[in-house]
């Protein structure tokens, strides 16, 4: 395995969602010994820190349908410019929510350093859910629920345009896995965006290593790689509870650990996300525990 220099970025934002607590993920993955089992593997790794992102309880939600609107942009304005900086010395970010609003700001910001001349890039995303509502179809106005629309091209204009005005990735090479519950108002919009998903049932029907196979071939499909968000929904929730929209029946924990390990092997990954882990909805750390050991898998840990 060759070693990588990666560069660790909390973003500790609640603004996306309902349920308090995600912002206190990335401080779970790093007690979790995130940054220290990575330097067993080989890496070198640099912490950046966190985003500043402003408290909910001293901020106006504004429109309803688009909660928090102004702060999350800032939020994902700065993530971008962080991630397109610190990645431009050839290092691989890993970025920590925090809701999954974040991954907005993330994956801008891979595009501007890895695609910047017109180039595309994948996006695999695994999630609970598709994430591509926007202000007038989502039953809440949670921005977490918006995030693949955004960067689709389709939302609201401080989302869309961040690093540029415009889609950040094509349909075609965004691939969801794991999705077990869409909004009624929001499969319309996911059937007739061209996206590609991959729901339970396929993962039941395919099994974890087709599923996963064929979603590098989507994301890879003319591009020059690809960014790995991983949402902690996406796994069962009687193994990763701590999270703030759980849905039964997810990813089990060798599955995981299979899409993990072969978004490595692949060699194709660009960046990675690990959103969504709610400390206080969790027990003893354990969700924040298994985000580290996905990242690892990701990362080139192997079990021989």
């Amino acid at each position: 395995m060759e070693p990588l220099h990666l560069k660790v970025l909390g973003v500790p934002i609640d603004l996306g969602g309902a349920h308090r607590g995600v912002d206190m993920g990335p401080s779970a993955l790093r007690v979790a010994g995130l940054n220290e089992g990575l330097k067993a593997l080989g890496h070198t790794v640099t912490d950046l820190g966190n985003i500043h992102v402003p408290n909910p309880q001293s901020c106006d939600p504004h429109d309803p349908r688009a909660r928090y609107l102004a702060e999350i942009t800032s939020v994902c304005n700065e993530v971008a410019e962080v991630i397109r900086r610190e990645s431009s010395d050839g290092s691989r970010p890993i970025v920590l929510g925090g809701d999954h609003s974040a991954a907005v700001g993330s994956i801008s910001g891979t595009v501007a350093a890895h695609a910047p001349g017109g180039d595309q890039i994948g996006v695999i995303w695994i999630d609970a859910h598709t994430d591509m509502n926007t202000p007038e179809s989502s039953p809440s106005g949670n921005i977490h629920g918006m995030p693949v629309a955004c960067l689709l091209g389709e939302g609201p204009p401080g989302l869309t345009d961040i690093l540029g005005p415009g889609p950040k990735v094509l349909p075609r090479n965004v691939v969801h896995i794991g999705v077990r519950s869409v909004d009624p108002t929001e499969r319309m919009l996911v059937r007739k965006s061209g996206v590609n998903v991959f729901t339970m049932r396929e993962l039941d029907e395919m099994g974890a290593r087709r599923v996963m196979e064929r979603a590098i071939e989507l994301a890879m499909d003319g591009t020059v790689g690809f960014h790995f968000s991983f949402d902690m929904d996406g796994v069962d929730c009687r193994i990763a509870p701590g999270v703030g929209t759980p849905v039964n029946g997810g990813l089990t924990y060798r599955e995981s650990h299979l899409i993990c390990e072969m978004a490595h092997d692949c060699g194709q990954m660009l960046g990675m996300d690990m959103m969504e882990v709610n400390p206080v909805e969790d027990l003893r750390n354990q969700t924040a525990e298994l985000g580290v050991a996905l990242i690892l898998s990701a990362h080139g840990k192997s079990i021989l």
